[in-house]
């Protein structure tokens, strides 16, 4: 293998893993929005900023 042909192939498949997480980070959060019952940001408003972390 040449670094012609490596190099370009590891550029992209770190792309392709960079834009898979993001996606699946994304309908994470987005199932996280969508449940009633999951804790509130300490950055929400009407939460406690003294509180616990939801993400901990």
């Amino acid at each position: 293998m040449s670094v012609e042909f490596l190099l370009p192939a590891l550029a992209f498949f770190t792309l392709l893993a960079v834009v898979g997480f993001g996606i699946w980070s994304q309908e994470q959060v987005h199932k996280r929005m969508d449940d009633p019952n999951a804790r509130k940001s300490t950055l929400a408003a009407d939460k406690d900023s003294h509180g616990t972390p939801a993400d901990v």
